[in-house]
Order: structure tokens, then C-alpha cells, then sequence
């Protein structure tokens, strides 16, 4: 591709595919504790998690009122994207230690 085409696609990409990276949280997961246990983010506006197993076992990331769920081997790290949400609580766990206390994403 000459450069010159290349410029005008460039040029051509809608505003939104330049826009800044998503804001990105962190979650360790450690045989069915998160840490942290609390995550805030701001309503209305998509955010990702990037979730770490750091136990011996496998661990499952959910949370049934944003229907996401991911399954992590030990070691493994991954992502969630969220979409906006309304201000409010939504509660996550680890499928693999339901007895354990569940997690909490703050929308504000």
C-alpha cells in the first residue's frame, strides 16, 4: 500500500475508532477470594477487568445480573469487557466457592 493511500484511509477511520483505551480495573482471584472485593467504576461508561486466578484450582468470574462469566485455570489471567451501566451494586462471585462472600462492582 503507497503511503499516500495509506494516509487517506487513515484519515477516513471514524473518531471513535481513535478513541482512548477503555478504563481498566484489576481483580485477583486466590481460591475463591477477591481482592479487591469492591471495584467502582462510573456509571455509563464501558470498562474492562482484568481478572487473575491466583490459587491452586480453577475459578469461575460471574456475575449473574451482567451475565458474564469466565472460567480461569490456575495461573491464567483474562479479561471482561462491561458494558455502561446504570448507577447501582452488581454482585459477582466464584462459581467454584459459592459459600464464599461475594464480590461487588459500585457503578456511580
Amino acid at each position: 500500500m503507497r503511503p499516500s493511500l495509506f494516509c487517506l484511509l487513515f484519515a477516513s477511520l471514524p473518531c471513535g475508532a481513535l478513541a482512548a483505551p477503555l478504563p481498566t480495573h484489576e481483580l485477583r482471584i486466590r481460591d475463591g477470594h477477591f481482592e479487591p472485593s469492591s471495584v467502582q467504576v462510573v456509571a455509563g461508561q464501558r470498562f474492562k477487568i482484568i481478572v487473575h486466578n491466583l490459587g491452586q484450582g480453577p475459578v469461575e468470574f460471574e456475575s449473574t445480573p451482567l451475565r458474564i462469566e469466565k472460567v480461569l485455570g490456575p495461573g491464567i489471567s483474562s479479561f471482561v469487557v462491561i458494558h455502561p451501566l446504570k448507577p447501582g451494586r452488581y454482585l459477582f462471585f466464584d462459581e467454584f466457592h459459592p459459600e464464599l462472600p461475594q464480590g461487588v462492582i459500585e457503578a456511580r
